[in-house]
């Protein structure tokens, strides 16, 4: 007969998991490795923590993932320098409204912002903060877009519903996006 883990050994293995995963874990998938009730990793996930001083838990893209906390980066870019990559005011606009206004076509974009958005829209997918969502019903079946979840991870998004409003996303959010260039 086995005996069943400890919630210390269950501490143990979510942080093992969380520290090992390259992508945010969901909760679903936490409880199928270990072996525990999607409520059970719900109250691991509430005493986790408490057991850090440099990183902490977050909530993003529908699952969860240990981050450094803000408060450390400057010793994080000497071990890990961050690319050097710029997203245009332009890019930075076409995002937005892919983001609050999604899924939407490239000639709706256009329509918004008055302008051809195929080299923006290029940029965005090139990054992964944008995907091809299938073809809307309409003449032409242009193609949809919206975001993905580099895109939630980058802006710290668990998922679209926690998108502020667009007057506070443009003032708050936009210059989390600063570390990314359109050259690449």
């Amino acid at each position: 007969m086995t005996e069943s883990p400890s919630t210390i050994d269950l501490l143990g293995a979510l942080e093992c998991l969380l520290f090992m995963a390259n992508r945010p874990l969901p909760v679903g998938e936490l409880a199928d490795y270990l072996g525990i009730s999607p409520p059970a990793v719900r109250q691991l996930l509430e005493e986790l923590p408490d057991r850090y001083r440099g990183l902490k838990l977050q909530e993003v893209a529908g699952g969860f993932e240990l981050v450094t906390r803000p408060e450390y980066a400057d010793y994080v870019a000497r071990l890990y320098p961050a690319p050097k990559f710029r997203l245009s005011p332009a890019a930075r606009e076409t995002l937005a409204i892919i983001a609050y206004r999604q899924p939407v076509t490239r000639p709706e974009i256009e329509a918004l912002r008055g302008v051809n958005s195929d080299s923006v829209i290029t940029t965005l997918l090139d990054h992964e903060l944008v995907c091809e969502r299938g073809h809307k019903n309409a003449p032409g079946k242009p193609m949809m877009y919206g975001t993905t979840d580099k895109f939630l991870k980058q802006y710290g998004l668990a998922s679209l519903s926690a998108l502020p409003d667009i007057a506070t996303f443009v003032e708050q959010q936009a210059p989390m996006l600063e570390g990314f260039t359109e050259d690449g």
